[in-house]
């Protein structure tokens, strides 16, 4: 193997057989694990033959197996912005062994030997799974979850299957192994749609995929599929408003400008046959927003809209059917949150027994049809004060036990224990560009909760780790935990050597420090931050000592918030005689 290999995050994590989280961990706790020598901040590249040294050196040698052989030899012919272009040459050569798209012959005796042992659809997807992780910010194939589920829900066994914005096939290889009868895809990257028709091929697919915007240079005018699936592209400025106006495809309106997403829905509806059925994934705000509240409209008069289901923050799933002629539109949508494993049958409840919201009432002046809004507007006044006055009643206010120490201990700042190497900063940028990638929030810091904001995908982004320290400028800090997070404008990550500085210990100095509430600026400079200086195992006392007054200021937050809740739904339920006065 070549010294001078490189491998991504997501490589090590393979090669030792652990997760991802494991390498950040061993980046973070070992000071002779290998430095980065390429990549960006966020997705570094590391020496093959070091991380080797390394593993082997803490009882996990690694010899390279055939297929990561191929896959580095692969990478090592040329620029990462041209490793699409040669996933898709050894695609070829895998799909027509007769055939050399490249002269190396290391590369191709690769090829060949893994596709002998293991098959040359198995091999294909290998390397596209290695080219997915190593570029994890610029390539987001459909999760294969979602992929599935969208598949159940169509009913797209035994039938004519159309993804119209097709990216590298996820979607059709789906409904492929549902047993379709014909796959068809069209993606705007022609090395994407050839990666596309090639994992397809493989994949033993009766296929037809095209290269070109579905939108403007749609190759299958005339056609209409049996279902369509999609998961398109979202916050699309440029998606050809002018020169589409008068489309016959706008059925049910012109998609305004900034509603790429509901041309999309009508591209798809046009391209399936009456009674077929469309499953699309949708951006949370599409189900909103007041500029699409006219289209979202007739879609639920016409009977097309079936479900818009929320499987995830941000993350909704629209089913639509194609109205037959003269058929009678159904009575009700069905509007809901839900996870994958349980959308299924809510669905099916709701084809067999009409279950769901009436469209009548979905039908006001802004037919937002966000399941969470559809939540609170439906809640039973009497169930919910009662509900919450349970709520109020478990939410534990318990201060931890405080004491003098009398004396001043030694301190030392946080711009020191960076120049020890005990502490990394790093500072989010200050402007993210519209995009669908979530980002934590400065108010998502503060309430505890997942990521709420969106952003364009950034070289530059900061990304938290489990155990890392997030602050924002208006006071709110975390130890974050669970799998990684991109953070937003306003915050910074304080990354711990957890073998000489506590990450809640740290936290709670710097929610100590008071630092201004509303700040012009979008970063806080806490170095000159002076930090007692104690032993580890102190300081992780102390870290329990914030972390306890952290839960109990969010308890004290929570119960102010519930109890607002009480006096609201208590007035209103006893106005509307769904309450009465007890005894």
């Amino acid at each position: 193997m070549d010294d001078t290999a490189t491998v991504s995050a997501a490589d090590i994590a393979r090669l030792a057989g652990v997760r991802r989280a494991a390498v950040s961990n061993w980046r973070r706790r070992h000071d002779d694990f290998p430095r980065p020598v390429g990549g960006t901040a966020s997705s570094p590249l590391f020496s093959l033959p070091e991380v080797q040294a390394w593993l082997t050196s803490r009882g996990r040698p690694v010899e390279l197996a055939p297929i990561d052989l191929a896959w580095q030899r692969l990478r090592a012919l040329g620029d990462d912005l041209e490793l699409d272009t040669r996933v898709a040459d050894a695609g070829e050569y895998l799909a027509h062994a007769t055939e050399r798209p490249t002269d190396d012959p290391e590369l191709l005796a690769l090829l060949t030997e893994v596709a002998t042992t293991n098959g040359a659809s198995w091999t294909f997807e290998q390397l596209c799974e290695r080219y997915f992780d190593a570029h994890a910010r610029r390539v987001s194939p459909t999760p294969p979850s979602y992929a599935s589920l969208m598949v159940r829900l169509a009913g797209a066994k035994g039938t004519t299957v159309l993804d119209p914005a097709c990216g590298f096939g996820s979607l059709l290889i789906a409904a492929d192994a549902a047993e379709a009868t014909r796959a068809q895809g069209q993606d705007s990257d022609p090395t994407t749609a050839r990666i596309a028709a090639l994992r397809l091929r493989l994949h033993g697919a009766d296929t037809e995929v095209h290269a070109g915007d579905s939108l403007r240079e749609d190759a299958f005018t005339g056609q209409q599929a049996d279902v369509v699936l999609c998961d398109p592209p979202f916050n699309e400025r440029a998606w050809g408003h002018e020169e589409l106006v008068g489309d016959p495809r706008w059925e049910y309106g012109l998609p305004p400008r900034g509603e790429s997403e509901l041309a999309w829905v009508q591209h798809c509806l046009a391209r399936v046959k009456p009674g077929g059925t469309v499953a699309i994934l949708m951006p949370g705000a599409a189900a909103g927003r007041r500029s699409g509240k006219r289209i979202r409209a007739n879609l639920l008069r016409a009977g097309a809209l079936r479900a818009v289901l929320t499987l995830a923050p941000g993350a909704d799933l629209w089913l639509l059917t194609r109205p037959e002629p003269g058929s009678r539109a159904p009575a009700t949508a069905l509007i809901a949150e839900t996870t994958v494993e349980h959308a299924e049958a809510l669905w099916r409840d709701h084809l067999d027994n009409g279950t769901g919201e009436r469209i009548i009432d979905l039908l006001d002046d802004d037919v937002d049809l966000t399941p969470a809004q559809r939540r609170t507007a439906r809640e039973d006044l009497g169930e919910a004060f009662l509900a919450a006055q349970r709520l109020f009643g478990r939410v534990g206010l318990e201060l931890p036990s405080l004491q003098p120490t009398g004396e001043e201990p030694p301190h030392t700042t946080v711009g020191e224990l960076v120049k020890a190497g005990a502490l990394e900063i790093h500072h989010a940028p200050a402007r993210t560009g519209d995009g669908d990638e979530p980002v934590l929030t400065p108010d998502d810091v503060l309430a505890g909760r997942a990521p709420t904001g969106y952003a364009a995908p950034d070289d530059a982004a900061v990304i938290a780790h489990e155990g890392d320290v997030i602050a924002s400028v208006t006071g709110a800090v975390k130890v974050h935990s669970g799998p990684p997070v991109r953070l937003g404008p306003a915050l910074s990550l304080y990354r711990v050597d957890p073998a000489r500085l506590d990450a809640e210990f740290l936290a709670g100095c710097l929610r100590a420090a008071d630092f201004p509430v509303h700040s012009a600026s979008t970063r806080i400079d806490a170095r000159r931050l002076r930090v007692p200086r104690y032993p580890l195992a102190e300081q992780r006392s102390y870290g329990a000592a914030f972390r306890a007054l952290a839960e109990f200021d969010r308890a004290l937050r929570e119960t102010a918030e519930i109890g607002r809740d009480l006096v609201r739904l208590g007035f209103a339920a006893l106005a509307e005689g769904r309450l009465r006065p007890g005894a």
